[in-house]
Order: C-alpha cells, then sequence, then structure tokens
C-alpha cells in the first residue's frame, strides 16, 4: 500500500521506554562474545534510533508545513526537551562502539567511517550539559518561529517573508526598493528581540563549550558538524582562495549588471535584479513546474525517474509558499518509511526551480542510499550532503526549457552569476561566526559591526545607502543557519566549488559526469567529505589551482553565452 505523507503514523516517543531499551540493549552489546553478536545488538540500537528519529522528522515537517498548528507546536516543544536526553543515549552507545574488543573485525563489518564519527562525537557531550542542549534548542526555535511570523502589509495583502520575493525582483524598481523596505523594516521592529535571541545563544553554546573542556564553541562546532580530515586552517585558507581569485571576478561581474541593466548603481534592491526586460521567470505554477519536473527526471536517467514518481506517489513534497508555514527550503528523510521529504515555499521566480532541484538532489541521494543499515551512512556530512543539491541545479540545465521557454538562456546565465556571486557572501558567514565564538562577551553592536566589516572585504559592491538597519550590519538577521546550525553555511561554498566542477564535467561529456554523480549518492554518508570527493572524481576545494580554474572556465563561459543571447 502507497501510505501519502497526511497517512504517515505519528506517535510520542516515551523517552523513558527508550532509556529502558537503551539500558538492556547497551549491556547486551558490552556482553556479547563477538563482533557478530555485537553487529546483531547494533541493528537492535539503531531500529530503536531509526523510529524515534522518524517520529521527530514527522513532527518538526508538519510543524513547518503549519506554525500555527498547536498539537505539532506542543510536539516540537517536546523534541527540543528531549532531543538533547536521546542524543546522550547514542553517544552512550559511541562510548561502548569504540572501545569495543571486537573494533577491527566491526569495522571489516561495518566499515571504519562510524568509528570516526563515533569518535568525534562522544566528545560532544556529557550530562552536565543538558538543560544548556535543551535551551539552545528553545532559543533557536524561538528564531524560527518569529521569522515565520512575520505578517507584512504590502500592495494590499498580508505576505509573509517569502510572498515578498517577488515583489522584491519587480522590473519596476520603486517597488523592489518598497519590497526591501518593507522586509528589513519587519528585522529593525524585531532587532531588539533578534538580538537578545542571539546573543543568549552564543553564551549558552560558549558554556556548553568550555563545559565539555573546549577552548571556546570554534572546534565544538566542527565536531559538532563530524568534520574530518580538515581543521579551520584549511577553511580559512579556502576563504583567503575566494578572497584572492574569486572577489575581484566577482566584481567585475557586478559592473556588467549594471551595465547590462542600464543602472549607475547598484543599491541592496538591485542586487537580484539580473536583466533590463525582467528576471527570467518559470511559466507556470506550482503544480504545472511539478509536471515539468516528472518529463525532466523521465528523460534524466532511469534512477530519477522512479525517484521523482516515488515523491509524487506518495506526496511527501510540500512546495508552495502560504501564510504560517515556516520560512526556507530543507529536505528531511523518515526512516521508517524509507522516503524523503521535500519542503520549499514557490513564489513564482526563478528561484522555483533552483530550490526543487536543489532538494531533489538531496532527496535523490536519500533515495539511492536509502538501503544502509547504519543511520550514520544514510546521508553524508553537511558539507558533502549539498555536492548531491548543488550539482543536481547544473546536472539538470538540459531540461531548463520545460520550465523557462525562450528564457532558458537567461536563467542559466544568472544561474551561473549567482552560484559565483554567492560563494563572497557564504565565506562572509563563515568568517563572520569565527569571530562571533571568539569573541563571545562582543555587544550586539560590535557584532553588526564586525559583520558590516567583513561584507566589505568580500563584497565591496554592497551598497545599502539609505537603509540605516542594512549598513549597519543587520543583513545576517535574516540568515536562519547563523542561528540554528552554526559553521553550516561554509559547506555551501565548499559543495558549490564542486558543484561547478560538475557542471564542467557534464560540458564534456555529460555520461562520465552524471555515472560519477550517481557513485556518490549510493556512497551515502559511509565515507568522509574529502573521500566522497575521490569517489565523485572531482578536486578538493582545499587545492590551490581549484578555485582559480574554476573562476577562468566560468569567466570564458559567461562571456560567450552573453555575446551569443545578447542577454539585456
Amino acid at each position: 500500500m502507497k501510505l501519502k505523507f497526511n497517512e504517515f503514523e505519528y506517535k510520542r516517543p516515551d523517552i523513558k521506554s527508550i532509556e529502558s531499551d537503551f539500558d538492556v540493549l547497551l549491556n547486551e552489546f558490552k556482553n556479547a562474545s563477538g563482533a557478530d553478536e555485537q553487529y546483531s545488538v547494533m541493528k537492535k540500537i539503531n531500529n530503536v534510533r531509526k523510529d524515534y528519529d522518524s517520529m521527530s522528522r514527522i513532527a518538526s515537517i508538519r510543524f513547518t508545513v503549519d506554525t500555527s498548528d498547536k498539537f505539532y507546536e506542543e510536539e516540537h516543544d517536546f523534541f527540543d526537551e528531549i532531543g538533547p536526553v536521546f542524543s546522550g543515549l547514542v553517544k552512550r552507545f559511541y562510548t561502548e562502539l569504540i572501545s569495543s574488543p571486537f573494533r577491527n573485525e566491526l569495522e571489516e563489518i561495518c566499515g571504519n567511517h562510524i568509528f570516526k564519527i563515533a569518535e568525534i562525537s562522544v566528545k560532544t557531550f556529557k550530562p552536565e550539559i543538558l538543560e544548556d542542549l535543551k535551551k539552545e534548542n528553545q532559543l533557536a526555535s524561538k528564531y524560527v518561529r518569529l521569522i515565520a511570523s512575520a505578517k507584512i502589509e504590502f500592495e494590499g495583502e498580508e505576505r509573509n517573508l517569502a510572498g515578498m520575493d517577488p515583489f522584491m525582483q519587480s522590473d519596476n524598481r520603486e517597488i523592489r526598493k518598497k519590497a526591501h523596505d518593507a522586509k528589513w523594516n519587519f528585522f529593525t521592529e524585531n532587532e531588539n528581540e533578534i538580538d537578545m535571541i542571539y546573543d543568549e545563544l552564543v553564551k549558552v553554546r560558549t558554556k556548553i563549550a568550555h563545559k565539555l573542556g573546549y577552548e571556546n564553541y570554534v572546534q565544538l562546532g566542527y565536531d559538532r558538524l563530524k568534520r574530518t580530515g580538515y581543521t579551520s586552517d584549511e577553511i580559512s585558507n579556502f576563504r583567503n582562495d575566494i578572497k584572492d581569485y574569486l572577489v575581484p571576478f566577482t566584481q567585475e561581474l557586478k559592473e556588467l549588471q549594471k551595465k547590462r541593466t542600464g543602472l549607475e548603481k547598484l543599491h541592496y534592491f538591485d542586487e537580484e535584479y539580473n536583466f533590463k526586460n525582467g528576471n527570467p521567470k518559470p511559466k507556470g505554477s506550482p503544480d504545472w513546474i511539478v509536471e515539468q519536473a516528472k518529463i525532466m527526471y523521465d528523460k534524466l536517467s532511469p534512477e530519477t525517474n522512479e525517484f521523482f514518481n516515488f515523491m509524487i506517489e506518495h506526496d511527501v513534497m510540500d512546495l508552495y509558499n502560504r501564510k504560517n508555514k515556516s520560512a526556507g527550503g530543507y529536505c528531511s528523510f523518515i526512516q521508517k518509511y524509507q522516503t524523503p521529504f521535500i519542503f520549499a515555499n514557490m513564489n513564482g521566480t526563478d528561484h522555483d526551480i533552483k530550490v526543487l532541484t536543489h532538494e531533489a538532489g538531496h532527496a535523490f541521494q536519500a533515495y539511492e542510499s536509502r538501503g544502509f543499515e547504519i543511520p550514520e551512512y544514510q546521508h553524508p556530512t553537511l558539507e558533502a550532503c549539498e555536492i548531491h543539491s548543488m550539482s543536481m541545479e547544473f546536472i539538470t540545465w538540459p531540461w531548463m526549457d520545460l520550465f523557462f521557454k525562450d528564457d532558458t538562456e537567461k536563467f542559466m546565465f544568472s544561474h551561473l552569476n549567482r552560484a559565483l556571486t554567492f560563494i563572497p557572501y557564504g565565506v562572509t558567514v563563515d568568517e563572520y561566526q569565527h569571530y562571533v565564538y571568539t569573541n563571545p562577551e562582543a555587544s550586539p553592536a560590535e557584532r553588526k559591526s564586525m559583520w558590516r566589516e567583513i561584507e566589505k572585504k568580500y563584497m565591496p559592491h554592497k551598497n545599502y545607502e539609505g537603509n540605516d538597519f542594512l549598513e549597519r550590519g543587520g543583513y545576517w538577521f535574516a540568515q536562519g543557519h547563523i542561528f540554528r546550525m552554526p559553521f553550516y553555511y561554509i559547506d555551501y561554498c565548499l559543495a558549490q566549488i564542486c558543484a561547478l566542477q560538475f557542471w564542467i564535467k557534464c560540458n564534456h561529456d555529460r555520461d562520465i559526469a552524471w555515472k560519477d554523480y550517481l557513485d556518490l549518492c549510493k556512497e551515502g554518508g559511509s565515507r568522509s567529505f574529502l573521500d566522497l570527493i575521490k569517489v565523485a572524481k572531482i578536486d578538493s576545494p582545499f587545492e590551490k589551482h581549484v578555485v582559480e580554474s574554476i573562476v577562468s572556465y566560468s569567466e570564458n563561459w559567461l562571456e560567450s553565452v552573453s555575446k551569443e543571447y545578447e542577454l539585456v
């Protein structure tokens, strides 16, 4: 029977019963007589974990789909409360796993990556931080609720933040400015509360780090993300490569944007205005977009055809923007039903296609690696996850005419343009967070001032004239990752460099590119980021020549396409 998402059973987990099950199973694991017996117990432990995780994800999805649903709001709060308790149980399992007398034999069965994950994870938990973790969850949820609560009166209708996007990209400059100012007025009006939420988040995370024996939150943040094989030093060098090779080129792109749009200056409300005759837009409704996507994934490969039909049949996509829906887009995976779930906020802009293909990349990887017994192997660490999503955006280019018709070349031009200009923003977010967590006592005003300083380093073209909030350094208020998942954002930049290599591969030989992408997806999270890059047969973003070579290739492509299609 093909259950649809609204038919998925939800039952609040009994944490006391789960604790009891863990006690019994961990005792069995410790007393096992060999590796095979331990692995058999591991499967039972993983089944308990999968059941809990499935309920947590169903509750989270149903809450973000409708933040006014009181039942799932309470369930969301429940998981904020017990999530750290459950994480503590998993860390107990990890502790037993890495100290197993049969570790060598278990590594033969499971691979060694689960042990690397376990070793790094046990450093991030002690029972004495439980209350602090609960507080951290509650503060992050408070930010999410505040953003979802936005009610902006604009053009005779009440709109949420996602609903402002079409007006922020309007061909009419006056409407663009009014829309941007209306959005940022929401943040200005809530400035004190957002400052307070973030200040408390920084302080509680720093407190957790100190209790765990870290100098500050930076390394704890890296360890929470289970990063192995590189450190903040490699990330710092990567940011320098972006500054040296990409930033000068993105400034050239901004100059070309001014000429293309006929604007003397690019103000903050002009950033997304790419063409004088308007930005490309999908030529139909969200339902029509899904129909076109079905055709696209049928043509792309047998694997994507099977996957997308599965998503439609099980109704595991919620794509349309509406009131009381949480902002943003994401992909989740519900282990009990072996299904991905795609969440988005389509609003009639070209971003609708970008977010659909992006989240479909995540979902396709989850679908392809759903057979892994070990939960950690069903999806990799986040910088590797984002390779699947960002590469899918480019792999689907041959079918963009299904969505954009005569505007296809404009879309591809602006998509690549944005992919490149995004990276300096991404490293701005990353460097800012390194500042914040090495200076946890900085005041809200000092934080904003530092944001503006770093922004000028990587995006010197930014012009906030006439908007005091942005000029003071408030832009980051709208970046939810900063509040919810510190240090995640650089993963998009690393992955974008990988995705651009897949784009170049596709331009040379699509069959080889698709095989390498499929191989990458099938590996799930069974390897580290740097090892998965080897599977994909692309270069590490940390290698010195990579950024420079991508900039050179992109520059030639943009120039040739711009001339060929006389994009205006």
